[in-house]
C-alpha cells in the first residue's frame, strides 16, 4: 500500500539532505520510496522556513509574517495530510480552520486558488526556472509536476489550472526542484534538500 509522507529529518535528527539518505532509512523500516520531490522551501541548516508536520507533531509553527523571497509572496499555502486524505490551502484559511493534520509542510506561493491564479504572477515575466508544485485535483487525487524547462510562475500555475485541473495548487521551489522516481532510474542529486515529500509503499514494491 502506498502512502505519502512529508520528512525532514532522518532517525537520527539530522536533516536527510538527500533522496538517497531517504531511501536508506525507508529500507530499514521495510518500507520503499516510489516517488518523492523537495516539498518547500529551507533555512540554511535545512530546517523548514514555515510550517512542518510530522507524524501529528508540530515540528515548526505556521508563519504568517511577511518578508522577502517566493515564500512571502502571499498568498502562500500549505500541503498537508489529514485522515488519509491531502489537500492544499492558502495559509490563513488553514490556520482558521485550525486543522491538526498528520503531515504538513508551508511553502510558497499558491500557484492557484480556488481556481483563480496567483494575482500576483505576469504572463510576460521574465523570471524562468526550473519550478515544482504540488496539486491536488476534485477527485482527491494528489499532483505533482517539475518543469522540464525554466518557465514563468503563470505558466505553471495555468498548468495547474488547466491541464491538471487542480482548484487549489502550490509551489514548492524553484531552481532546486528535484525528484526521486527509482522505478524509472531517475534520482536528482544536484542540490541538498530541506522538506521532502514522498509517496513511499511497502518493500516489494
Amino acid at each position: 500500500m502506498a502512502d505519502i509522507r512529508v520528512y525532514n529529518e532522518g532517525a537520527d535528527g539530522t536533516p536527510l539532505r538527500s533522496f538517497d539518505s531517504l531511501i536508506a532509512q525507508l529500507a530499514k523500516e521495510g518500507r520503499s520510496l516510489l516517488f518523492a520531490t523537495n516539498g518547500g522551501m529551507y533555512e540554511h541548516d535545512l530546517s523548514p522556513v514555515g510550517l512542518f508536520v510530522s507524524q501529528g507533531i508540530t515540528r515548526k509553527p505556521a508563519t504568517t509574517l511577511d518578508g522577502w523571497g517566493n515564500f512571502f509572496l502571499k498568498p502562500n499555502g500549505v500541503f498537508y495530510l489529514k485522515d488519509g486524505k491531502a489537500a492544499v490551502m492558502e495559509t490563513q484559511h488553514f490556520l482558521n480552520l485550525a486543522i491538526q493534520p498528520e503531515y504538513a509542510t508551508q511553502s510558497g506561493p499558491m500557484l492557484v486558488v480556488d481556481g483563480t491564479i496567483h494575482p500576483r504572477f505576469l504572463p510576460d515575466s521574465d523570471s524562468l526556472k526550473i519550478r515544482n508544485g504540488v496539486g491536488v485535483d476534485q477527485n482527491g487525487q494528489v499532483l505533482f509536476a517539475i518543469s522540464n524547462a525554466p518557465v514563468r510562475f503563470y505558466d505553471m500555475a495555468v498548468f495547474f489550472r488547466d491541464q491538471l485541473a487542480t482548484p487549489n495548487a502550490l509551489f514548492l521551489d524553484g531552481t532546486i526542484s528535484s525528484i526521486a522516481e527509482p522505478a524509472s532510474g531517475r534520482i536528482d542529486r544536484d542540490y541538498p534538500l530541506g522538506t521532502i515529500i514522498a509517496v513511499i509503499g511497502d518493500a516489494q514494491q
